[in-house]
Formats: C-alpha cells, sequence, structure tokens
C-alpha cells in the first residue's frame, strides 16, 4: 500500500541507487589493509569534474586548502615559471598577477557540503543530530558486520541487513533517551523492502528530482566508512560471480533515518530550512576549472615536482651506467617506493650488482594457507583472483611430526583464545586483575620499555621457535595439518609456465648470476591496527616473504628449469635463486632457505650479506632525515629504528609511501644513479625484448593501477582527512575485530591513512600530486592498451594520473588531449 502510494517519479530508481553505489570505494579489512584509491567511483569523470562534483557534494574538492599553497609559493616550492605553466595547462585567460589577486579571494562555495535531514535540523537548534544518526547506523554495522570481537553476537545478522535495522529499531531507545519522540513507530511503518523504502524516503523528504543522484550519494557519503565496507562485500561477491545487497541496504537505512526525522519533526521552521537547502543546491555554481584558483595551484604544484624529475631523467640518459657483463648478483626486489632507496644504496655499496623492480608478488598468482590454518590469505594483487592455492608446511618431517605439530599449534590457539574471553568476560572484570595483576608486571614493564613485543605477530601466534623456522611453502601438494590436499600447490606441468612468467615480466631472461635474490618486503610494528598498510600492497597487504620463497623454490625446481630451457629460457647450472625479506623499517634484509645453497656459493652467500648491511646502514641514514636522527651516528639509529619496530607507542614507525609520486616503468639504466628520495615505483622493463608486449600490457593493466590507488589513497587523505583519512591514529579503536577503525568510542568507520602517516606534527611529509608514469615504449603499443581497456582509459583520459613515454634517445614526451604527445623539455 506504501509502495502505491509513492509518487510515480521515484518508482523505478534502480539506476540512481546502483549508480550512488558504483561512487563508493571499497574498504579492506585491517588484517589485509590495502590502499584504495578513495575517488575509484568517480573515475568516469575528467579529474577536475570530479573536484566540481566533490565540492558540491562535501563542501572539499581535490585540492588543499589555500594556506597550503601559499606556503609552497613562499618556499620556493613552486616557482613563477610553475604558475605561468599552470595556467596554460588550465586553460586560464589570467595571468600570473591576476591569479595572485584571485589567491586573496576566498570561494564562496567552499564548505557548504550537499545537506542531510539532520543538518536542518542542526542549523535550528546547534544539536549534532547527524552526528546521532551516523552513531546509531555505527552501532548498527559494528554488530550486523561484526567478525568474532563482540562477546554476544546480534540475533539478525544471518538476514538481509535492511530487515534487520527495521527488528533493531523496535528495541533501540536511544532516540527517546535525548528527546526524540516517535521514531520506533515510524520505523516500524517502514516499507519492507530496501529498495521501496528509498523510494518512500525521497517522497517523504521531498527530494526533487534533478538532485537525487546527489542526495544518495551524500547520503552515503555521510556514513562513508561503513558505506566502504559494504562495497568490499559487493567486490568480493563479484570476483566470485555473486552478488551482495549490504551496500544498497545501508543506503536505505541513511535515508530511511533522515525521512523518520522529517516524518516526526513538528517544528515548520526546521522544514523549511530543508527546502531551503535543497533549493540552494539546485541554484549552486561551481567555479570552472580554469577559473578555480586552487585547481590552478595543485596544478603548479604537480608540474613543479614533474619538472625536476624529467630534469634528472634526461641528464641519466647521457651517460651509460648499465651493468653489461655478468653481474656479480642480482637484487629483486618489489616496485614500492621504500625499495628505491635501498636499490641505489645497494649500487653504491656494490657497483658491479644489478638490481632489478618487480611487483612484490613476484608473478606467483596464488593464494597461502598458513600452517595449520583453515583460510587462505591471499598473496597477489586484489584485482585478481588467484588460480593457485600453496600451503606453509614442516619441512622434512613425515606426515605423523606434521600432524602433531599442527595439533600443537590449534591446541595453543584455542587456549590463547579461551584465555582472552575469560579475561574479557563480565565474570572476571574485577576478580582477575586483583588476583593476577602482579604476574603481568614484568610483561608490562618489558613492553612499555620496549624491550619485549606487546603481542605475537598473527603469524607466529602458537608457534615455537623450532617449529617456525622449519616452516616454508610447499609447490606440491600438502595437507599442512589441517587444510584439504585438493587442489594445492602448483602441477609440475605448469611449473615452467609460472616461471616463464615471472622471468619474461621481470625481464630476466639472460645473462643469470650466480646468486639472484628476489627480496618481497614488509614491515615491522605493535600496536598498530593499520599494520597491514605498511606491508605489501601488491600481495594483498601481507608481507613479501611467501611470494619470494614460492618463486625461489619454482625457479629452483629442476623440472621447472628443464621446461624453462624448452621454452628457450635456459638458466646456469651455477645460477640459484635465494629468497629474503627487507623489513622495511629497519632495512635490514632477511635471507630465508640458505641452507639449500650448495657449499660452492658460500662466498657468494657471505658478500651478499654484507652489501645487504652496508646498504642498509646507507638506507636507515638516509631515512634518518626525516625521522629526526640524521644528526646521531649509524649504530644509533639502528637501535632507534629496532626500538621503532618494538615501541607500542611509536606513532611513526616509518613512513611508510610518504612522498609517492611517480612510477617509472624503463631499464634500469635509465634511472641508475638518479636520487629519485624514495617517491618513485621502479617497474624494469625493456620493450626490446617484449615480444607482442604482453608484459607492456601487464604493466599498465596491474602495477600501474595498483600504484594509482596507493597515490590517490595517499592524496585523498591528505585533501579531505575528515571523509577519506582515518584521523587521529591515538585515538583508534578496532571495530569488528579486524574490520576497521573507529576514531575515538564512536562515528563513523574512519578510511585512509592516519594524520600521522603524513604529518610529522609540524609540516605535512606527503605532498598531495597525481601520479606520474614514465613508461619506455612505443607510443602506439601504449595506445592500443589504453584503447583496449577500460580502466586505464578511464585514468589516462581523465587525468587520474600523468602519462609520459621515454624514447630510446632518453627524451621524455606527456601525453596531452586527443591522444597527441607533447615533447617535455
Amino acid at each position: 500500500m506504501k509502495a502505491a502510494a509513492t509518487s510515480n517519479l521515484y518508482q523505478d530508481i534502480k539506476a540512481n541507487i546502483e549508480g550512488a553505489c558504483q561512487r563508493i570505494a571499497p574498504l579492506w579489512p585491517l588484517k589485509h589493509f590495502v590502499a584504495v584509491n578513495p575517488y575509484v567511483g568517480l573515475r568516469d569523470q575528467p579529474f577536475w569534474q570530479a573536484d566540481q562534483t566533490l565540492r558540491k557534494i562535501t563542501g572539499e574538492g581535490l585540492t588543499m586548502p589555500r594556506p597550503y599553497y601559499e606556503e609552497q609559493i613562499a618556499s620556493g616550492r613552486i616557482t613563477q615559471e610553475d604558475l605561468d605553466e599552470a595556467l596554460k595547462e588550465m586553460h586560464s585567460i589570467w595571468g600570473v598577477t591576476r591569479l595572485k589577486q584571485a589567491m586573496k579571494q576566498r570561494s564562496a562555495s567552499r564548505n557548504v557540503p550537499f545537506p542531510v535531514f539532520a543538518d536542518a535540523m542542526f542549523a535550528d537548534d546547534r544539536r549534532n543530530w547527524p552526528g546521532f544518526v551516523v552513531e546509531r547506523i555505527s552501532q548498527y554495522c559494528a554488530a550486523y558486520f561484526d567478525e568474532g570481537q563482540a562477546t554476544w553476537s546480534m540475533p539478525w545478522r544471518d538476514g538481509p541487513m535492511y530487515q534487520g535495522w527495521l527488528k533493531f529499531m523496535h528495541f533501540d531507545k536511544s532516540p527517546r533517551m535525548i528527546g526524540l519522540r516517535g521514531i520506533g513507530d515510524a520505523a516500524a511503518a517502514l516499507p519492507a523492502a530496501a529498495e521501496t523504502a528509498i523510494a518512500w524516503a525521497l517522497k517523504e523528504l521531498s527530494v526533487p528530482f534533478d538532485l537525487t543522484d546527489d542526495y544518495l550519494f551524500a547520503a552515503l557519503l555521510s556514513i562513508g566508512g561503513w558505506a566502504g565496507w559494504a562495497r568490499y562485500l559487493r567486490w568480493q561477491a563479484e570476483l566470485k560471480g555473486e552478488t551482495d545487497q549490504s551496500l544498497r541496504d545501508l543506503l536505505a537505512i541513511r535515508v530511511c533515518w533522515d525521512a523518520i526525522l522529517h516524518k516526526t519533526c513538528a517544528d515548520i521552521a526546521v522544514r523549511k530550512q530543508w527546502h531551503r537547502m535543497l533549493r540552494t543546491q539546485q541554484n549552486r555554481a561551481i567555479e570552472k576549472p580554469s577559473e578555480h584558483v586552487d585547481a590552478i595551484l595543485q596544478t603548479a604544484l604537480e608540474i613543479g615536482y614533474q619538472r625536476s624529475l624529467i630534469k634528472s631523467l634526461i641528464k641519466a640518459s647521457e651517460s651509460s651506467n648499465a651493468v653489461t657483463e655478468r653481474p656479480m648478483a642480482q637484487a629483486a626486489f618489489c616496485i614500492d617506493v621504500r625499495s628505491e632507496i635501498i636499490r641505489r644504496a645497494l649500487e653504491t655499496v656494490a657497483p658491479g650488482i644489478q638490481t632489478l623492480g618487480f611487483a612484490g608478488f613476484f608473478g606467483v598468482l596464488m593464494e597461502y594457507v598458513p600452517f595449520a590454518a583453515n583460510t587462505p590469505k591471499g598473496h597477489l594483487p586484489v584485482i585478481f583472483n588467484p588460480p593457485y592455492r600453496v600451503c606453509e608446511d614442516l619441512s622434512h618431517a613425515s606426515a605423523d611430526e606434521t600432524q602433531r605439530h599442527a595439533a600443537k599449534r590449534q591446541l595453543r590457539l584455542r587456549v590463547a583464545t579461551a584465555w582472552k574471553s575469560f579475561k574479557t568476560s563480565a565474570a572476571s572484570t574485577f576478580t582477575f586483575v586483583e588476583a593476577t595483576g602482579l604476574i603481568y608486571a614484568p610483561k608490562l614493564f618489558g613492553d612499555s620499555m620496549g624491550w619485549t613485543r606487546t603481542v605475537p605477530h598473527p603469524d607466529e601466534k602458537g608457534l615455537n621457535i623450532e617449529t617456525k623456522q622449519r616452516l616454508r611453502p610447499r609447490l606440491i601438494a600438502s595437507g599442512n595439518g589441517k587444510a584439504s590436499t585438493k587442489s594445492t600447490g602448483i602441477p609440475e606441468t605448469e611449473r615452467a609456465g609460472v616461471g616463464a612468467f615471472i622471468l619474461k615480466n621481470m625481464g630476466l631472461t639472460q645473462t643469470f648470476a650466480r646468486l639472484i635474490l628476489l627480496a618481497g618486503h614488509g614491515s615491522t610494528t605493535v600496536n598498530n591496527p593499520q599494520g597491514t598498510g605498511l606491508d605489501c600492497g601488491a600481495c594483498a597487504g601481507q608481507t613479501g616473504e611467501a611470494s619470494a620463497r614460492i618463486a625461489v623454490s619454482l625457479l629452483n625446481d629442476p623440472a621447472t628449469r628443464r621446461g624453462l630451457e624448452e621454452k628457450g629460457l635456459k638458466i646456469p647450472e651455477d645460477t640459484y635463486f635465494i629468497a629474503g625479506l627487507h623489513d622495511t623499517t629497519t632495512d635490514e634484509v632477511m635471507l630465508f632457505d640458505t641452507e639449500d645453497l650448495p657449499a660452492t656459493h658460500a662466498k657468494d652467500l657471505a658478500q651478499l650479506r654484507q652489501w645487504l648491511a652496508d646498504a642498509g646502514e646507507l638506507t636507515r641514514m638516509e631515512r634518518a632525515t626525516l625521522l629526526g636522527t640524521a644528526s646521531q651516528a649509524p649504530e644509533v639509529v639502528t637501535r632507534d629504528m629496532r626500538r621503532r619496530t618494538r615501541d607500542w607507542a611509536e606513532v611513526r614507525p616509518e613512513w611508510a609511501l610518504a612522498g609517492n609520486a611517480a612510477f617509472i616503468a624503463a631499464p634500469r639504466q635509465r634511472t641508475r644513479g638518479v636520487d629519485l628520495g624514495g617517491r618513485a615505483f621502479l617497474h624494469d622493463y625493456d620493450w626490446q625484448k617484449d615480444v607482442g608486449f604482453s608484459t607492456l600490457e601487464l604493466i599498465m593493466t596491474a602495477p600501474m593501477v595498483v600504484a594509482n590507488w596507493i597515490n590517490m589513497q595517499y592524496y585523498g587523505s591528505m585533501v579531505d582527512t575528515l571523509r577519506f583519512g582515518s584521523g587521529n591514529k591515538v585515538l583508534h579503536n578496532v571495530v569488528g575485530g579486524s574490520i576497521g577503525v573507529l576514531e575515538g568510542n564512536g562515528g563513523d568507520l574512519r578510511v585512509g591513512f592516519a594524520l600521522q602517516s603524513l604529518h610529522d606534527g609540524n609540516h605535512w611529509v606527503h605532498e598531495p600530486i597525481r601520479l606520474n608514469v614514465l613508461i619506455e615504449a612505443p607510443q602506439a603499443e601504449m595506445e592500443s592498451i589504453i584503447s583496449r581497456h577500460v580502466l586505464v582509459r578511464e585514468l589516462v583520459d581523465n587525468g587520474w594520473l600523468y602519462l609520459f613515454q621515454i624514447d630510446d634517445d632518453g627524451s621524455v614526451y606527456r601525453r596531452v588531449f586527443d591522444k597527441q604527445w607533447q615533447r617535455m623539455t
């Protein structure tokens, strides 16, 4: 009956609902907190059109506050030349003098977000009604989506989210406690179907049809953190060919809250205020990009970096510094910007070594099952589905011994879980502390001093040191002490194909060294809910250890090598691969399975260890500048960085990928010897060896996209910290087990990076700059790939990144409008 009463104007709103839902970026859980472009849902719009959309919806666009740019001009970071170029870039008729005059004026449209009805109530009595609505929805979402943190589970979690909320509202007395009357009765009268409820709410609120899309988008962004989580659930379902309606249901809940408040509001003045707000939105004008002062200043900031980067690359191209003979060793690192520093340091201490850059999953598309575990972890970019499942197993052990060790670990984990449940139960709240408090004093003191780790690393829980040291991935089917042997390992018939994929895309098809290091990376921190965000994005927020060890095991496998030789890839008999893990907090590299190397390579291994140690020291001293310890002796800096791995009060264990600004896919000689400041993703690529340009296509559709996601998450966390950042790290509280964090004890789920990951307390460490992609490959081949892939085309054509081509002679060309390439000088 209610649906029949709904205006025909709102009857068919499926497209509007879907459009709003598609605008939301997914939020990955803390257990694999990978970076994601918060604007991924707007990539179909040109960058500065998306800026207009966001300013209309949130009041904040894609630029920093004006004082930030004024500081950059005052410091010389933005020059007069940069401003001139930016004005041309934005097709502005202004000169620099007119621009500086306009800088003194403030935009009238800034900080005027698209309203929800709770905003009209706030405008009337200055009570935080928007915050109250978000709080009630957030509390419901935390209980509904909980992954094991709650002691008591919500009874409606198995049903649709919207229907569960209708039942929840019957028991929620919070509105009545703050003076709202009739909320429960109004909620009980809501339509039973989410889509019908959205249509009813739009009619109740009298939202003009031409503002429907904006209102629905604004409603979702008002609870954007939980919307991101619901979008993640949909993303995961879509990868499996399934559907998930949690995001649609969340939208229904949010707009129904507005409609309920409107329906029960007896104050005519508030209703009139609401309609005035809507009319204001209909008549609102947004500056054109060519007249948008902050857009011009942002462009000038980016042009300044581009000029400096290209100048360095052109200068490096004038001298050839490639390793032409058989290298003393080869070391492949992840393309992560933190690897740029240690690669440069390693080449400094060992000029005869060749370093390479490749995505940290090393081309092994798999999910990994830790020892004695049931649930696999993805170790590949989140945009892919894993074709293989590899298990961690006990080396040199019989099936019975493996089962015994697995049973011990499972028992320890169950005991630890039971003990934690007891400590947090109501029965032990007071008596437990009084009876056992002193027993924890040594542990508390050690943790506070940074001598001990507060809790074991999740991958090491339930394991003793001896067992941990014997664990390694198995290429063959493995019971893992727990998981089924079905469909595990990499079949022997497919290993040569996987190996060829790794070597060809790494650019390592000839001139093999005696010892080749594949170094993944990971971070070591404690008391850091978002710690996986410091690990490898290409490994889905895990460390790169498993990926490196599997790739090494594969490439050292005799059967694989025979298959590779049949494919024309002959690895010398004296070449051995070795796996390592670069700890990005301490810049120490741990090597694995060294006992598998023959005695003939003992000196090579010892030399490699020494080079890595020396390179680590150089890297630490370079990074010490941003950590405030550059004046200290190297051993003091090393001790301080190790302390950061154990200090539960350390809010900046490392700067991670702050400052990232470029992605370069080219032979190493283009960048070798160039100080890129730890700001560039470096991917080795030689187009002349890329038959059919399949590697180029892979680079532009996978690593480039992942780098863009990382770059834009840092960008969004800085330009709009309220919606796309996670606030103050000190106030973070984990919610839902591993879903995410709240800032404090309530409010919306926070997304993005904390302020401490971007700002040192006095100055911004990161610069909000769109990714500058430089690829040494023919323009025609890049254009062909752009034309075939919608995602790549949207990123390039709509200006979500800058694309440059490096020519064979070292010249650099930028792709501009209409598929034209402009030479940079």
